[in-house]
C-alpha cells in the first residue's frame, strides 16, 4: 500500500502550461496611471527612459503561478495512505470483530472498517464469514455481502469482555476445514487472560492473509474497585495503554444520577494501574450509587455501588476496665483495628453503662458491639431491645462476664450453657479446636478455608432444633462459634469467644477482620437479605448496565446471580454487569473484580501479521487544503492589485476632513451631558439602600431565618454571645447580629452566614439556593450546623437534619470537603485549637479540601484569599454561644462542661478571624524564617 497517491494523476499534465501562464502574465501591460493637470507632469513622464511593457512585478507573477499550481494539484486530489483492494480471493473473507465494552467509544469506526472490507469482498465476489466475540450466539457461516451488511448493521457493543475462544471455534466449524482468504481481526487490543492465544488460534485457521486492525487503546480504562475509607472513597483503575502520564476526572452520582462529589485519578508515566480519591463527608458518601470516569462512555468507566458499600456507624462497649492502660489486652483494641478502615466508630466517654448506652444510641449507630458484657442495667436493657427491634444490629463477644450471666438473657441469639468450655490443659475436655468450613447460609461463605486458627475457650450453646440454621461458623467438632438470630427488624450476632487473644488467636488473623466487616455490612441499610446472611438462592437481575455505562431495564437473557458472586468474577453472558435483587435491596455486579488488570493482546514471536488502524484514520486527502490555499492566494492577489491601483488611497481622500471635527464635537457633547447633575437621583434610590449603607461600615454576623421561632431565637442569641466575646477578647467589634432571608436579602454584605439546618423548616426554593451558590462563588462562606450530634433519630441511619442538609447540598456546587487538618489555618488563626466543639463535641468541622497545586496545576485560584466557601458541623455552635440579656448561657453543653463552652467561643473566634484574614495567619508562620534569612 503506497503512502501517497493522486486520485486523478492525468490532471498533473496541465502543469506544463505554467510557463505559458508565466509568459502571459509578464506581457500584461500595467494599468494606466491618472495624473493631475498641469501638463508638465505628462511632459516629465515623457522624459523618462524607455521601458519594457512587461510591468508586472516578478513576485506578483510568482504568487499567481503558485495559485495556479495549487488549483491543479487540488483537482488531481492527492491522498495520503490511499486504500487499495488487496483482499485475498483464495477463500472467504473472515471478519472477527470485538464488540466488547472497550469498543463502545469508537464503535462506528469499527463498523465503517468492517463495511469497507465487505465492499472489497463484494467487488471480488468473495463470501463473508462474520463473528462477534462478545455475542452469546455465533453464526460464522459465509454469506453474501448484502446479508453480511444486514448482520453488521444489527450488531452493537456489549458491556462484556470478549469470548474469542467460542467465536474462533464457531468460525472453524463454519469453514469446515477450508482456509479463509483474508482473515481480518478488528480487535479491542486487550488480551483475554494471562495466557491469551487468540492470534495463535487465528493463525491455526491457515489464512492466506492475516490482518490485525486496532483502535486507540487510550480509551480502554476500567474501574476495578471502590473502597469507602475513613476519610474518602478510594477508587482503583487499570488501563491498557501504559504510555504518558494521564489524569482522569472522577464523578460520584446518587441513585437519581445527580453528581454529588468529584475527584481525580492520575496515572504515572508507564503505569497501568492507579488509585484516585473522592473526598466527602461519610453522609454524602453513603449516597453514592455510581462512580464514573468523565468523558469515557463505556461500561469499564462506570462502577456500580450497592447498599453494602455504605459506611456504617459502629458503637462499641466493653466490660473491661484496663482498656487505656493495657490496650493489647483490651478486646476493643482488636475490634477498633479491624473496623476502623470500614466504619465510623463511636466510643463512650463515661464508664457508667446506664449513661453511656443512651448517649451512644442517641447518635444512631447502625451496629452496637458489646465485648464481654454479661448483664445490662434494667432500664438500659429495654432501651437496647427496642433499638434492635427497630432495625439495629447487636454484636456480642463472650468472656467471663457473659459466661456467668443468667441464662434468660433476651439479648443473645441462642440459649447458652452457664459457664465456659476450656480446650487444652490438664483439666480440659479436648485439644484446641480449629474452625470448620463456613456453611452456605453464612455471610462468611466464600471466604478461604480457615487455617492456623485455634480456639482454646468458648461458651457453649444448648442444642435446639434450629441451632444449625442460626450458626454462621463452627468448630471442627461441630460446636457453634458464631450464632445469630432475629429480633424484630434487627439482628443479634454472638461470637462465642472473647474479642482478645485470651480465648483464641482469631483476633490476630485476617479472618477476624473479614468476619467483622461482612457482619457489619448486613446491618441497617446494607445487604439484600433482611433475614440474615446472604441469600442462598440466586438474585434476579434488577437493572443492567449498557455498553455506554448507563443502567437500563433487565432483559430476558440475564440469569440470576448466585450468592457471593457479585464481586468475585468477571461479568459474563449469563451475568452481565448491573444490579441484582430488587428495589428493596440489591447487589452490584461490576465488569471486573478487584485486583483485575487489563493487558495488551499477545502476539506470537515471528508472526506474519499486517497491522492496520481503523477506517477513518488511515486515508486523508489534501484537496480541501489546496483549494483553501488557492482561495487565500486569490484574495491576497486582489488586495495587492487594489493597493497598486491606488484604490485605498482614493477612498482615504474621499473622507471629508470635517469628520474629525464632528467626532470631537460629539465627544464634547457626551461629556457635557454626563457632567449635568441628574435630577431626582435621591428619589430613584432602591428601597433598603439606607440599611445596606448602614451595614457596610460595620461587620455584622448573619444567620439564616428558618421561620421557626425557637431556632431563630437561639441563632440570634448565639451570634449575640459570639459578638460580645469578640468585642471583649479581640480588636474586632462587630455590630448587632442580623437575621437574613436568603430568598430576598442581600448576602454579599456579610463575610459568613450561619445556617442552622432544620428538617421541619420550609425547604429553600431553587432560586434561593442559586443565590447562596452565587454568594459562595464570590468569596462568602456558609456555616451549616445540623445540630444533631446527640439527637435521637428513631432508628434512621442519618438524622432528619442531615437529610435536609443533603437535599440542600444536592443543588449547590460545593468543592471537595475534609475535616479540618491539624495544620489548617483555622487551628491557629487566633487561638491554638485541636478541635471545634459547640454545644456538643463529637462532630468534626468540615471545610474545603486543600488540594496540592502540584497535583492539580490547572486548578483555579480559590476565591476569598483561600477561605473555604462552606463549613459543616453538627456540634450546635449557636447553642453553645447563646446568652440572655444578662450574659448567662441559655443552654447547657453536653456533657455539662464550661471549659467546652469556652472552647466553643474560641472556635467561633478562630472562624471569624479566618474569614476576615484568609491565609494571612498561615503566612505568619513563615515570618521567623523570613526574618532570619533577611538577617543573614
Amino acid at each position: 500500500m503506497s503512502a501517497f497517491a493522486f486520485a486523478f494523476p492525468a490532471v498533473l499534465t496541465t502543469l506544463v502550461l505554467l510557463p505559458v501562464i508565466w509568459w502571459l502574465l509578464r506581457l500584461t501591460p500595467p494599468k494606466p496611471q491618472a495624473e493631475v493637470f498641469p501638463p508638465f507632469a505628462i511632459l516629465a513622464s515623457i522624459l523618462k527612459r524607455e521601458e519594457t511593457p512587461a510591468q508586472s512585478p516578478w513576485w506578483l507573477t510568482l504568487l499567481r503561478m503558485l495559485m495556479a499550481a495549487a488549483v491543479i494539484f487540488a483537482i488531481a486530489d492527492p491522498v495520503f495512505n490511499p486504500r487499495t483492494n488487496t483482499l485475498a480471493s483464495s477463500g472467504p473473507l473472515a471478519l472477527v470483530v470485538d464488540n466488547t465494552w472497550a469498543s463502545a467509544t469508537d464503535w462506528q469506526n469499527r463498523v465503517d472498517t468492517a463495511a469497507t472490507l465487505i465492499d472489497d469482498a463484494e467487488s471480488r465476489n468473495v463470501p463473508i464469514a462474520l463473528v462477534l466475540t462478545a455475542d452469546r450466539q455465533h453464526d460464522a457461516v459465509p454469506v453474501d455481502a448484502a446479508t453480511a451488511r444486514t448482520r453488521l448493521a444489527a450488531a452493537e457493543p456489549r458491556p462484556l469482555p470478549a469470548d474469542r475462544t467460542a467465536a474462533i471455534a464457531s468460525l472453524r466449524t463454519a469453514l469446515d476445514g477450508a482456509a479463509p482468504g483474508t482473515l481480518a481481526f478488528i480487535s479491542d487490543g486487550m488480551a483475554g487472560g494471562e495466557t491469551d492465544e487468540t492470534v495463535a488460534a487465528l493463525q491455526g485457521l491457515s489464512p492466506a492473509d492475516l490482518r490485525l486492525i486496532e483502535g486507540d487503546g487510550a480509551a480502554a480504562v476500567a474501574i476495578t474497585s471502590a473502597v469507602n475509607g475513613a476519610d474518602a472513597l478510594t477508587v482503583t483503575l487499570t488501563r491498557l495503554d501504559g504510555g504518558p502520564a494521564r489524569s482522569l476526572p472522577l464523578t460520584a452520582y446518587d441513585s437519581r444520577s445527580r453528581p454529588i462529589a468529584t475527584g481525580t485519578a492520575s496515572f504515572a508515566a508507564g503505569a497501568t494501574t492507579t488509585t484516585g480519591t473522592i473526598t466527602a463527608p461519610f453522609e454524602l458518601r453513603n449516597d453514592f450509587a455510581r462512580i464514573s470516569i468523565d468523558g469515557l462512555a463505556n461500561a469499564g468507566g462506570a462502577y456500580l455501588l450497592d447498599d453494602g458499600f455504605r459506611r456504617r456507624r459502629v458503637a462499641f462497649l466493653s466490660g473491661e476496665v484496663v482498656d487505656a492502660s493495657q490496650p493489647l489486652l483490651s478486646p476493643l483494641h482488636y475490634i477498633n483495628r479491624a473496623l476502623a478502615p470500614y466504619a465510623d466508630l463511636i466510643e463512650p466517654n463515661v464508664a457508667d453503662l446506664s449513661v453511656a448506652i443512651p448517649q451512644i444510641l442517641e447518635q444512631n449507630p447502625s451496629v452496637l458491639i458489646m465485648a464481654d458484657i454479661g448483664r445490662l442495667p434494667e432500664d438500659v436493657q429495654s432501651e437496647v431491645q427496642r433499638w434492635i427491634e427497630a432495625g439495629g444490629m447487636l454484636i456480642r463477644f463472650a468472656g467471663p462476664r457473659l459466661a456467668a450471666a443468667p441464662g434468660d438473657d433476651p439479648l443473645v441469639p441462642v440459649v447458652l450453657r452457664k459457664g465456659e468450655r476450656a480446650l487444652g490443659g490438664a483439666l480440659s475436655w479436648s485439644e484446641p479446636q480449629p474452625l470448620s468450613a463456613y456453611p452456605a447460609n453464612s455471610p462468611f461463605f466464600g471466604m478461604r478455608a480457615p487455617q492456623d486458627i485455634l480456639i482454646k475457650r468458648q461458651v457453649l450453646a444448648e442444642p435446639t432444633p434450629d441451632l444449625a440454621e442460626r450458626t454462621w461458623a463452627s468448630l471442627a467438632d461441630g460446636t457453634p462459634l458464631v450464632t445469630t438470630g432475629p429480633l424484630g427488624s434487627g439482628r443479634i450476632v454472638l461470637f462465642h469467644i472473647s474479642a482478645e487473644t485470651g480465648w483464641s488467636n482469631l483476633p490476630l488473623s485476617g479472618d477476624f477482620v473479614e468476619m467483622l466487616r461482612r457482619t457489619v455490612q448486613l446491618s441497617r441499610g446494607g445487604g439484600v437479605s433482611a433475614e440474615g446472611g446472604q441469600a442462598t438462592t440466586g438474585l434476579p437481575p434488577y437493572r443492567l448496565m449498557t455498553a455506554n455505562g448507563t443502567l437500563a431495564a433487565a432483559t430476558g437473557e440475564a440469569k440470576p446471580l448466585a450468592a457471593g458472586d457479585g464481586s468475585k468474577v468477571v461479568a459474563s453472558f449469563d451475568n452481565p454487569p448491573g444490579l441484582y435483587g430488587s428495589e428493596d435491596g440489591y447487589v452490584a455486579h461490576n465488569l471486573f473484580p478487584p485486583e483485575h488488570t487489563i493487558r495488551p493482546l499477545i502476539l506470537p514471536e515471528g508472526a506474519s501479521i499486517l497491522r492496520e488502524p481503523l477506517a477513518g484514520k488511515e486515508t486523508w486527502s489534501l484537496k480541501p487544503y489546496l483549494f483553501t490555499l488557492a482561495a487565500l492566494l486569490l484574495i491576497l492577489d486582489c488586495a495587492i492589485v487594489l493597493l497598486m491601483g491606488g484604490a485605498f488611497a482614493a477612498a482615504a481622500r474621499r473622507v471629508p476632513r470635517r469628520g474629525a471635527t464632528a467626532a470631537v464635537l460629539l465627544a464634547l457633547c457626551a461629556g457635557a451631558l454626563m457632567a449635568v447633575p441628574q435630577k431626582g437621583h435621591a428619589a430613584d434610590s432602591k428601597p433598603g439602600d439606607e440599611t445596606i449603607l448602614s451595614r457596610l461600615d460595620t461587620t455584622h454576623l448573619a444567620y439564616v431565618v428558618t421561620g421557626e421561632s425557637e431556632v431563630d431565637r437561639i441563632s440570634e442569641r448565639g451570634l449575640a454571645g459570639l459578638t460580645e466575646f469578640l468585642t471583649y477578647r479581640t480588636t474586632l467589634e462587630p455590630g448587632e447580629p442580623v437575621g437574613i432571608d436568603i430568598e430576598k436579602d442581600e448576602l454579599a454584605l456579610y463575610p459568613i452566614i450561619y445556617w442552622p439546618v432544620s428538617a421541619t423548616a420550609p425547604m429553600p426554593s431553587n432560586a434561593a439556593i442559586s443565590r447562596v451558590d452565587a454568594y459562595m462563588r464570590n468569596g462568602g462562606t456558609v456555616l451549616f450546623d445540623t445540630r444533631d450530634q446527640y439527637i435521637n433519630l428513631d432508628g434512621n441511619s442519618t438524622s432528619p437534619n442531615t437529610e435536609r442538609l443533603q437535599a440542600i447540598l444536592a443543588n449547590l456546587d460545593i468543592p471537595p470537603l475534609e475535616p479540618v487538618p491539624a495544620d489548617h489555618v483555622l487551628t491557629k488563626s487566633f487561638y491554638l485549637l485541636a478541635n471545634f466543639p459547640g454545644r456538643y463535641a463529637g462532630s468534626p468541622l468540615w471545610v474545603e479540601a486543600e488540594l496540592d497545586r502540584a497535583e492539580d496545576p490547572s486548578r483555579p485560584a480559590r476565591a476569598g484569599d483561600g477561605v473555604s466557601p462552606i463549613m459543616i458541623t453538627g456540634n450546635d455552635f449557636a447553642g453553645a454561644w447563646a446568652i440572655d440579656t444578662n450574659g448567662m448561657a441559655l443552654l447547657p453543653t453536653v456533657p455539662p462542661d464550661e471549659l467546652q463552652r469556652e472552647h466553643a467561643f474560641r472556635s467561633g473566634v478562630n472562624i471569624m478571624m479566618y474569614m476576615l484574614t484568609g491565609n494571612y495567619k498561615a503566612d505568619q508562620v513563615h515570618v521567623p524564617a523570613l526574618l532570619e534569612r533577611l538577617g543573614q
